[in-house]
């Protein structure tokens, strides 16, 4: 007998048994590890909703107490109090952070309204106080008031170099001119685009040192949202709505039709002023 005749091989059907059943150990060890994997990301997921969502509460309480109500009086008028926009608290509590255009006191031969901003004492109080405009940041539309009174709550500034698009924000304000009340209201989004942005150039009489200097400069970032903001939002915070840091100030809601046609038609693109141009009007305001 031959040393290759007496070795026995297996028979062709075992030979697919055993191939069949190695698939199907592979197979059920594979579907094993892609349930692991969903379920560890599904749980993961979870985990973030419900952190995020139990932190905006937290950052709104935190945040609410230092957002103002912008506007001007005159004793005269009705209403004697004019809504103009939103502000915060910023610096050492008694500087207000706002949009320039806000605060725009109109034509240059006008008697400007002294400025007001009302604030919350408590849960159902209000408490209006006098402001003076200290410094504007036109070329950001930006605008720094000092208030009367006791200190609020300044808000953190958050790096707004490190804001990412896709990222989840939050944004509070007093939407439509106060129409809905004087009580602050937030909106959640996101950051769907960093794209810069130059404001309107100055017509040639409106042409100055800062207007040229602006100019030169050229544009800057500003954060597209996925969100709709309204008039009466111009000047609040964009924040993250884990930590209640801010980000930016909301800014040129560009809506179509009038202010009345705004609760119906809430269209429009919202944009905020990265809160690192807050940062350097509060520098050169340091000794206000």
């Amino acid at each position: 007998m031959s040393l290759s005749s007496s070795i026995l091989l297996p028979s062709p059907g075992i030979l697919a048994a055993s191939a069949t059943a190695v698939v199907l150990v592979t197979a059920a060890a594979t579907a094993t590890i892609n349930i692991a994997a969903r379920t560890a990301a599904a749980i993961a997921f979870a985990l973030f909703c419900g952190h995020a969502s139990a932190d905006l509460p937290d950052a709104i309480d935190k945040l609410k107490r230092s957002v103002v109500v912008v506007g001007t009086y005159n004793p005269t008028a009705a209403p004697r109090f004019q809504m103009k926009g939103t502000g915060f608290a910023v610096g050492d509590g008694n500087l207000v952070l706002t949009n320039a255009h806000v605060v725009d006191t109109g034509p240059a031969d006008a008697t400007p309204a002294p400025l007001m901003v009302q604030v919350w004492v408590d849960k159902t109080e209000r408490q209006a106080r006098s402001a003076i405009l200290i410094d504007t940041d036109k070329a950001h539309d930006l605008a720094l008031l000092r208030i009367e009174g006791a200190p609020l709550r300044p808000l953190v500034l958050a790096d707004s170099a490190t804001a990412r698009e896709g990222q989840a924000v939050a944004f509070m304000g007093f939407p439509i001119g106060g129409a809905l009340g004087f009580s602050p209201v937030t909106h959640r989004g996101s950051i769907s685009s960093i794209t810069p942005v130059a404001l309107p150039t100055p017509t040639a009489g409106q042409l100055n040192e800062k207007a040229i200097t602006r100019i030169r400069e050229g544009p800057f970032d500003i954060f597209q949202l996925d969100g709709t903001a309204y008039p009466g939002n111009s000047g609040g915070p964009l924040f993250d709505p884990q930590t209640g840091d801010v980000l930016g100030v909301v800014n040129m809601t560009l809506v179509k039709g009038s202010r009345e046609s705004a609760l119906s038609q809430p269209s429009g693109i919202s944009y905020a002023i990265p809160a690192a141009f807050v940062v350097q009007l509060l520098q050169r305001n340091k000794r206000n």
